[in-house]
């Protein structure tokens, strides 16, 4: 499959004439627990040519190039990149720290080197409380659920409690937030969770964890909390990126 995602990624560059800066695996299988049938989530950084830059009439800053039952794949424009770097998008931070690369480039580590230092605690708390709560209400409040959407809930609520106590991007793999920040009591139901995940179709249902779901509850309840009481941060200036902006389309 990474021969066939690489094939695509040079079919890309030729016919949108583009250079793919950085090209990662996102979703279940960047994450751990991908399912027998788990499709490729492919994303990757483009640039174009620097003249296309100083045209008046631009095209979208995003290419979808495939989504079937086998390969999404879609990227950014390296200046919609960073004008969300400098916002503290926590996808960005997700891109740059995937465990699977199938390309990268000298652009991309100037790139990767400068990254956390735009990072903001409370701009990533609430994208990732906001995230969890949002997947509760729509996935696990049916009396049958998709049982791979708690994940969907669990790792955005690991990630804000690893935001809290390292104030830095937290990493893809669930493995990790699950061995530093995932409670005993519930430790149980997760594992089995797990399995069935990745062992199990996709589209698998069950009934809802009324256990999992009051702890899933209760965990958001004191997050918003905590998270609102936060002090505002100061985002930092825009020299840094332009000028790397400007490195990248030399």
């Amino acid at each position: 499959m990474r021969e066939l995602i690489l094939e695509k990624l040079r079919e890309i560059e030729e016919k949108e004439q583009v250079k793919i800066l950085h090209c990662i695996e996102s979703g279940s299988r960047a994450w751990g627990f991908a399912s027998p049938d788990s499709d490729f989530d492919v994303r990757f950084i483009y640039v174009r040519p620097k003249e296309f830059y100083l045209r008046l009439d631009k095209t979208r800053d995003v290419i979808e190039w495939q989504l079937d039952d086998t390969l999404d794949i879609n990227g950014w424009d390296i200046q919609k990149t960073l004008s969300l770097l400098h916002k503290s998008n926590p996808t960005v931070f997700e891109w740059n720290s995937s465990p699977i690369v199938y390309k990268t480039t000298k652009e991309w580590e100037k790139i990767s080197d400068v990254a956390k230092g735009y990072f903001t605690s409370k701009s990533g708390l609430y994208h990732y409380l906001c995230t969890a709560r949002k997947n509760y209400k729509v996935y696990l409040t049916d009396e049958s659920v998709r049982l791979k959407k708690y994940f969907y809930v669990i790792r955005p609520l690991l990630a804000c409690k690893w935001i809290l106590d390292k104030g830095t991007p937290p990493p893809m793999e669930f493995q990790t937030l699950m061995e530093e920040y995932l409670d005993d009591e519930i430790r149980p139901e997760v594992e089995k969770l797990l399995d069935i995940k990745m062992n199990s179709p996709e589209t698998t249902h069950g009934k809802p964890i009324l256990t999992l779901n009051q702890y899933l509850l209760k965990t958001i309840e004191n997050l918003e909390e905590i998270i609102s009481n936060l002090p505002k941060e100061k985002p930092r200036d825009w020299g840094e990126l332009n000028q790397i902006f400007l490195e990248v389309l030399e």
